[in-house]
C-alpha cells in the first residue's frame, strides 16, 4: 500500500504561512516528520496559485527535496506549475490531478506522459461525481483509460480514484466507492492502479472520531484492491490497521476481526453481529463504524454512543 502523506496542504494554517513567508524549516520539517512516519510520496498541495504558482512550486519542490529524497505528488490546477516542478523534481513524480472534463484531461494527461510522471485521474466531469460505481467505471473506462492508452501511459502509471465523499451527509456514496475500486481494477489487463483520498470520508464529523472511520474504511478499501491513500502518516492507529491486514497478525481478538471484515470484503460479503465480540468496545467501535460505512445505520456525531 502506497502511503502518500497529506500534510503539506495549504489549506492548513500552518502551511499557507509557510508558503506565503517562504518559510522552508516549517515546509520542511513537515515533510521529515511524514516521511518517518512511513509515507512512501509527499503530497504538494499549493492550491490554485494562479498568479504566483511556478514560483510557489520551484521553492516548495527543493525545500523538499533538500531533506528528502522521497517521490513527491504535485497538486494544484495550475498546470503551468505543474510542468515546472515536474522538471525540477529528481524521482518520478505524481500528478494529482487530471479528471474527464476534457478542459483537465487534455492539459494533465499529455504532462504525465511527456515527464513519464504517474497521474491521478478522478472519475468526475463537467457534470459533477457520478452517483454510482457503475458511472464512475464507465467514466474511466470510456474517457480516461483510453486518453490514458492514446498517449501511451501505462496502467502501472494510471491512478484511477473514485472519489471519497464524507459520510456526514453523503454516507450512502461510501458503498459505491468500495465497489467502484473492485471493479476498477477489473477493466483491463495489467489493471490500472487505484488510489483515494482518505481522510475525506470522515470530513466534518468530530476529530475524536475521524481516525476510527479512516482506519476502517482503509480495512475495506485495501480488501477491494487499493493500492494507493493520500493520508496521514502521523496516525498510527491507521498505520497499525495497515499492518495487520498486510501481516495478516490474527494474535489479537481486534486484529482477528480485522482480517474477518478485511477477507469477507475481498469476497463482497458483510460483517456479521456473529463475528464480533459485542463484549469487547474496541470491537464494537468497529461493527458500528462498519455499519455507517454499510449504509446501513444513518450517521450521527454520536453514532458510538447509541
Amino acid at each position: 500500500m502506497l502511503i502518500i502523506g497529506e500534510n503539506i496542504h495549504i489549506i492548513s494554517p500552518t502551511v499557507k504561512a509557510a508558503v506565503a513567508d517562504r518559510d522552508e524549516q516549517t515546509i520542511q520539517d513537515l515533510a521529515l516528520s511524514q516521511v518517518e512516519h512511513g509515507a512512501d510520496m509527499l503530497d504538494l498541495n499549493i492550491g490554485p496559485q494562479k498568479r504566483r504558482g511556478v514560483e510557489v512550486m520551484e521553492w516548495i519542490v527543493d525545500a523538499v527535496q533538500a531533506v528528502s529524497g522521497v517521490p513527491l505528488s504535485l497538486d494544484t490546477t495550475n498546470m503551468a506549475a505543474i510542468e515546472v516542478g515536474l522538471k525540477r523534481v529528481k524521482q518520478q513524480a505524481m500528478i494529482n490531478s487530471t479528471s474527464a472534463d476534457p478542459d483537465r484531461l487534455n492539459t494533465g494527461m499529455p504532462l504525465a506522459a511527456k515527464y513519464n510522471a504517474k497521474i491521478i485521474a478522478l472519475t468526475m466531469g463537467k457534470s459533477g461525481i457520478p452517483t454510482t460505481a457503475e458511472g464512475r467505471v464507465e467514466m474511466a473506462m470510456e474517457v480516461l483509460i483510453p486518453k490514458a492508452m492514446e498517449l501511451g501511459i501505462p496502467m502501472s502509471h494510471l491512478y484511477l480514484d473514485p472519489l471519497v465523499l464524507t459520510v456526514n451527509g453523503t454516507q450512502e456514496h461510501a458503498p459505491e466507492t468500495l465497489n467502484a475500486v473492485r471493479f476498477f481494477k477489473q477493466l483491463t489487463d495489467p489493471p490500472p492502479m487505484t488510489v483515494v483520498g482518505l481522510s475525506n470520508v470522515s470530513n466534518s464529523i468530530p476529530h475524536e472520531n475521524r481516525s476510527l472511520l479512516n482506519r476502517i474504511f482503509l480495512v475495506m478499501l485495501m480488501a477491494a484492491g487499493l493500492d494507493a491513500a493520500i493520508a496521514d502518516p502521523l496516525d498510527e492507529q491507521l498505520g497499525e490497521y495497515m499492518r495487520i491486514v498486510e501481516e495478516r497478525d490474527s494474535s489479537t481478538a481486534l486484529g482477528n476481526l480485522l482480517l474477518t471484515l478485511y477477507d469477507k470484503t475481498a469476497a463482497m460479503e458483510e460483517l456479521e453481529p456473529a463475528d464480533v465480540d459485542m463484549g469487547d468496545p474496541a470491537q464494537v467501535e468497529v461493527w458500528k463504524t462498519v455499519q455507517i460505512l454499510y449504509n446501513k445505520v444513518i450517521y450521527a456525531h454520536s453514532y458510538l454512543r447509541t
